[in-house]
């Protein structure tokens, strides 16, 4: 069955040519001999109007009973339309349903429905008008991410979903065991060390990986699943979400932050210039001024400043926190919003952290203190990108394993990598999903990502 997609011929407006289109029926509303069908085959947030007359064969059977959420087959002449607000209409020639839709319990009804509950049908929420159009947008950025990386002279390196190493170090890591080993040992003991023979989990990150083909491709960059047994149930945290990570070997902090500045940038501007019809619609309906927010981090350079001037500007700022400031504190939510938004309405790019605070494989700066680490913070959202210059010194890169308690001998592989013929090298992380919501103006990370993982809930 082939069949022309509604969004091609909005763009062509192939007037008087015959077309077929299959999709899904929005509404219909009847006016002596004719029925106006509004359809929509989910590549546009426009739907197509039909016009079906009493001339079809099931006129009377069919199309006179078809309701929102029918599935139908449709042929005949494109025309121009004379009513406002569209520029052409479908004259039906063949009407043919393929799937029906109950009206007594289709969900989706012709009226708004709060995103709390269509979290609730998750496997029909895409076919709204935000949904589809967060998906589309969401593919918008798939692609771009790897034009941007292809530009650059990227390799795309598939690192693992199944990991033997916890990146960030912090134990929140999925384990995985066969149904066996977890009926038999519950969980615990030997069937730690299973199908593997050692313990494994979920990958909370692909950098350590990509570090490896970044020593031998020179630019790499990873693009998948990642997962956080955190039991954090709040609309910024998801526990599987999709990472955007590269990696570049002869690359300091500085050249990491430019290349993470460069690619939200080239994001953002793709979908503006690409997705204008739901750009329009999360402007209208979800987040007024989003366009000229998005423009505006577009045209201008971000903000870079060390961790230690952004804790002195909260603690002179003499705004009360429900989390107090003070140097060595991590950055919460609260404090990156109120730099952003209130202090420098620009995205900031927090550089050279505590390094009590940051993991064991960045770098350690000259005062012993700091490490290489970068964040880039922006409104609405708070940190949407994290990254470092990997410490490739052997020596204080082992002394900071043994330091915090990691098992060395687990790591031989990645110590392996500074000795033989180590370089300084960097890479970051983006969180697609939240870059989603900057771009959509969401304002629940559950919004846009297609199935969400929550502590309580995994629909489908």
């Amino acid at each position: 069955m082939s069949n022309d997609r509604i969004a091609t011929l909005f763009a062509n407006l192939p007037i008087g040519r015959q077309v077929s289109v299959a999709g899904w029926v929005r509404t219909r509303r009847d006016a002596g001999s004719f029925s106006f069908i509004e359809v929509n085959d989910g590549s546009t947030c426009s739907n197509l109007q039909v016009i079906a007359d009493r001339g079809l064969d099931n006129y009377d059977t069919e199309v006179k009973r078809v309701n929102t959420g029918c599935s139908v087959l449709i042929s005949g002449e494109l025309k121009q339309s004379p009513a406002q607000g569209q520029a052409v209409e479908l004259l039906a020639e063949t009407f043919t349903v393929l799937g029906w839709a109950d009206p007594e319990t289709y969900p989706l009804q012709k009226k708004r429905h709060s995103f709390e509950y269509l979290r609730e049908i998750a496997h029909l929420r895409p076919r709204t008008n935000a949904l589809s159009a967060v998906a589309r947008v969401r593919s918008r950025l798939s692609q771009a991410i790897h034009r941007f990386f292809d530009e650059r002279g990227f390799f795309l390196v598939h690192t693992p979903v199944i990991t033997t190493s916890d990146c960030e170090g912090a134990g929140e890591m999925f384990q995985v065991l066969t149904g066996a080993e977890a009926d038999q040992r519950g969980g615990r003991g030997e069937a730690d060390k299973g199908f593997f023979g050692k313990r494994a989990g979920l990958t909370v990150s692909g950098q350590l990986q990509a570090e490896v083909y970044a020593q031998a491709l020179g630019s790499v960059y990873t693009f998948g699943p990642t997962f956080r047994a955190e039991n954090s149930n709040t609309s910024r945290h998801l526990a599987e979400f999709w990472m955007v990570e590269p990696e570049m070997a002869f690359c300091d902090l500085s050249g990491n932050m430019d290349l993470a500045e460069a690619l939200l940038k080239y994001l953002l501007a793709d979908v503006l210039a690409h997705c204008p019809e739901e750009m329009d619609l999360f402007n209208r309906f979800i987040s007024k001024g989003l366009i000229e927010r998005l423009q505006h981090i577009v045209d201008r350079q971000f903000i870079r400043i060390t961790y230690t001037e952004a804790v002195d500007k909260l603690l002179s700022s003499g705004k009360s926190f429900a989390f107090p400031v003070s140097w060595g504190v991590d950055l919460q939510s609260e404090h990156e919003r109120f730099l952003t938004e209130e202090v420098y309405g620009l995205p900031l790019i927090v550089s050279d952290y505590p390094a009590a605070i940051k993991p064991f494989y960045m770098r350690v700066g000259d005062d012993g203190t700091t490490v290489a680490a970068m964040d880039i913070l922006v409104a609405g959202i708070g940190e949407i990108v994290g990254g470092s210059q990997r410490e490739e010194r052997y020596d204080i890169l082992l002394s900071r394993m043994q330091k915090l308690g990691i098992d060395v001998d687990e790591y031989q592989w990645y110590l392996d990598l500074r000795r033989y013929g180590t370089v300084p090298h960097s890479g970051f992380g983006l969180g697609f999903e939240r870059l989603v919501q900057l771009v959509t103006g969401m304002h629940n990370i559950r919004e846009v990502i297609p199935f969400p993982r929550t502590p309580g809930y995994a629909p489908c």
